[in-house]
């Protein structure tokens, strides 16, 4: 059986973003409609300026206690997120999250179109434990080679 791509395997949402002006607080309650844990932050030209998660929410405005009605999601948000094709095989995309620390990837078409957000939740268990294996065996030949 072929192995699935992120496309596949990312729920068919629409696509939730903010323009770089909106608040914390607006994110927030945007991603918890949503029942989503990212938002992406697209400029009004359609352009993806970068992603705001809750990981981000937590490390960047509760952990240093940010006002969060007043604070842009523009000055807390990850610029330039990694991103993702929607030809991308899911255990490559985990393989990303575990090496890289991620749990959200935008999948972004070759023509620059944003088609969503692939999360890690997204992933079976048989592709998580697939790239998990995967992540050992690569930290294993690095470990042997010194």
């Amino acid at each position: 059986m072929p192995e699935r791509t992120v496309f596949q395997s990312t729920p068919r949402r629409h696509l939730v973003s903010l323009p770089p002006q909106a608040s914390v607080w607006e994110a927030a309650c945007v991603m918890t409609k949503a029942n989503c844990g990212s938002v992406l932050i697209i400029d009004g030209g359609g352009a993806m300026l970068g992603i705001l998660t809750e990981r981000d929410l937590m490390t960047r405005v509760l952990a240093r206690a940010l006002n969060a009605e007043k604070t842009q999601v523009s000055q807390v948000m990850t610029h330039h997120p990694h991103c993702v094709t929607p030809e991308t095989p899911v255990s490559d995309a985990v393989l990303v999250m575990l090496e890289r620390g991620f749990r959200h990837l935008p999948v972004v078409a070759a023509d620059g179109k944003i088609l969503g957000v692939f999360s890690a939740r997204d992933a079976l268990p048989r592709e998580i434990d697939s790239a998990v294996s995967l992540a050992e065996f690569r930290d294993s030949v690095n470990d042997a080679l010194g």
